[in-house]
């Protein structure tokens, strides 16, 4: 048990520094936003060809390697919490149901656990709060002085087809309402026909309404028709300034998969050599337990290495996630 605590607390350091900045520590983006995009480079596309049967055998691959997880479960499980936007999208949020998400935001690990864990010194916080921009204030007010984020869906969730002004009227509301991170949708049509500069243009508009917020380009991959598409779509998103990709709205009749995650992780590795800039990975969308916390948690370090282990860099979309974690955190400290 000592020997996990003390990888529980390695683990653990960055999740000590609540707030991900939006300067990166790397000296590729010292003094500058986390990704201020570039401008569209059409060629950078051209090339992309993804192999969908290698993308499936590799990760196929990956449960051979999940051993990496098992010496250290609790650090990795305890290390996903970190890195989890609790998120209430429902027509029957109410402010209550907003404060009691933010108090667990605040508190994921019952004092009791943690003691057990031998964490309770850890400052262990989820990694934000998602919510509709109607309860934005309420979010805010209820994690003020905690140091985590509020995040809003935003131009016009899950769908995107309101009218381009109200979209970006929508971010512009949500940021005066304290909002310091915006999940944006993108307009599918724009991918499956190919027009990559006016998607590019749609996310770039959408980048500058968010001013000083983190955007977060919520792709909905179920909907793109194929992976190549996907990786086509992840590189414009990145030009155009998103400082994280994300899979899905999590109301897609298919969300976050690993194949799928797998390239868009490859993109931001290529986007990383072209450009020096440092995007994070959201998966989101049917992520509801510990296995599958764990089998995305491996792919990311050995696809992007340890640095993207972070709230800064690695976000889980997920609303039932933590309570599964929870519940396999206590079975390891009382079988």
């Amino acid at each position: 048990m000592k020997a996990a605590n003390n990888v529980l607390r390695d683990a653990h350091n960055a999740a000590g520094s609540r707030r991900p900045s939006r300067k990166q520590e790397s000296p590729a983006t010292a003094g500058q936003v986390a990704n201020p995009g570039v401008a569209f480079t059409p060629g950078w596309l051209a090339d992309i060809r993804v192999n969908r049967s290698a993308a499936e055998r590799r990760i196929a691959s990956l449960s051979a390697r999940r051993s990496l997880t098992e010496n250290w479960r609790a650090a990795w499980l305890v290390k996903a919490i970190s890195c989890i936007d609790l998120t209430t999208l429902s027509g029957q949020d109410t402010p209550g149901h907003v404060h009691r998400l933010c108090a667990r935001a605040r508190m994921p690990l019952a004092p009791a656990l943690q003691k057990a864990l031998g964490i309770e010194s850890l400052q262990l916080t989820s990694g934000a709060v998602c919510v509709y921009h109607q309860m934005v204030e309420t979010a805010v007010r209820a994690l003020h002085g905690s140091g985590i984020p509020v995040a809003a869906v935003s131009t016009g969730f899950p769908a995107g087809l309101s009218p381009m002004e109200t979209r970006v009227a929508e971010i512009g509301a949500s940021v005066a309402a304290g909002a310091r991170e915006i999940d944006i949708v993108i307009t599918r049509a724009q991918v499956l026909n190919g027009d990559w500069e006016s998607l590019y243009r749609e996310i770039r508009a959408f980048r500058n309404a968010c001013g000083d917020a983190h955007m977060k380009t919520i792709l909905s991959t179920g909907e793109l028709g194929s992976l190549n598409n996907v990786a086509r779509a992840s590189m414009v998103a990145m030009m155009a300034g998103s400082d994280f990709i994300k899979t899905s709205t999590g109301m897609e009749s298919t969300n976050a998969t690993l194949p799928v995650s797998l390239v868009m992780l490859r993109a931001i590795r290529d986007y990383e050599a072209l450009t020096g800039y440092r995007v994070g990975f959201k998966p989101a969308g049917g992520i509801s337990t510990a296995e599958a916390a764990l089998s995305y948690l491996v792919l990311v370090k050995e696809e992007l290495r340890d640095a993207w282990l972070t709230p800064q860099l690695f976000r889980f979309g997920a609303s039932s996630l933590l309570g599964d974690i929870e519940r396999q955190l206590s079975r390891f400290v009382w079988p």
